[in-house]
């Protein structure tokens, strides 16, 4: 195979990326390697392997890095209409890896991760949209989303996922819910709420459990809303939920699956889109069935082949 490896400029040149290019190119395999160096680099490069690609020199676009490069790689891809015949991969070299989490990629192993690309064939994964906006894992809104951006990277790598406990922590006297109104197929929900999540993927924050139902190509997006909690009870929630995900809070939760979501409120909301913040008071989130085509690990969360 022709891969195409697009590789964040912060770890292109760590052993482990040379590694696992040097083993795929030993397997008779063509590698060729563009690293970013500064913002917007990432798409550039992915809009021109797609260019190679309709032109038949590439087989396979990878994006090497975090989920932020992952989602930055295959936004400006699909923007530019791969043609069915290129494939895509996640080599993961960030601090979470969230979206590697549910497609099963072995982020400990780069060399096995690459190696997925030319090993197991592709298959359609779902991708997600805020007002047109691709996003490939999760939208995560509120505290939590707040908590996920502000926390030191260097403390995420040094003790994970305790690092956002204790960002939370610090930024605890400043944990106000927000208040909206969320639609979809069939569902509506308004109250105060201290978090929500609209995934594809499974995972935020670093391995933090949100949407544990959601697929990569089921046709629909999986939401999460944590209503807001009485004061004397939310530190232990926020705590719960960074070191257990949903399942720490049983029964209070508000959940839903739905192709569309639609977010409204007076007051704008901070939202972190697969690493990426922004502020919205109103959004539609919609789900783009089998978009894209994914070189996945074999307990990849996906519906099992008929």
């Amino acid at each position: 195979m022709r891969l195409r490896l697009i590789v964040h400029g912060k770890v292109a040149r760590e052993a482990r990326v040379h590694d696992a290019v040097d083993a795929v190119r030993a397997d008779g395999h063509v590698v060729s390697v563009r690293v970013t160096f500064e913002a917007g680099d990432a798409g550039r490069m992915a809009a021109e392997a797609v260019a190679e690609a309709k032109a038949g020199a590439l087989d396979a676009i990878i994006a090497g890095g975090g989920d932020g490069t992952v989602n930055e790689v295959f936004a400006a891809a699909l923007a530019a209409d791969p043609p069915p015949t290129c494939s895509f991969g996640v080599l993961p070299l960030g601090t979470a890896n969230d979206f590697a989490r549910s497609a099963d990629l072995p982020a400990s192993d780069a060399t096995a991760a690459l190696r997925l690309a030319v090993t197991r064939a592709a298959r359609p994964i779902d991708v997600g949209l805020v007002d047109g906006r691709p996003f490939i894992n999760l939208l995560t809104g509120g505290f939590g989303s707040r908590v996920t951006v502000e926390t030191d990277p260097d403390l995420k790598r040094s003790i994970g996922g305790l690092a956002y406990v204790l960002t939370g922590v610090s930024r605890f006297r400043e944990l106000a819910a927000n208040s909206g109104r969320i639609t979809g197929e069939g569902f509506a929900w308004e109250g105060a709420f201290l978090a929500l999540a609209i995934g594809n993927g499974r995972f935020a924050g670093g391995g933090i459990l949100l949407c544990p139902d959601a697929l990569l190509d089921d046709g629909a997006l999986d939401l999460m809303v944590l209503p807001e909690l009485p004061a004397e009870k939310r530190l232990d929630a926020l705590t719960g939920i960074v070191l257990q995900g949903a399942a720490a809070l049983p029964g209070l939760q508000v959940r839903a699956r739905s192709s569309w979501f639609e977010y409204r409120s007076d007051k704008e909301l901070s939202v972190n889109l697969d690493g990426e913040p922004i502020k919205a008071r109103r959004f539609r989130v919609e789900c783009r069935p089998r978009a894209l085509n994914l070189h996945l690990g074999p307990a990849a969360v996906v519906t099992p082949l008929d």
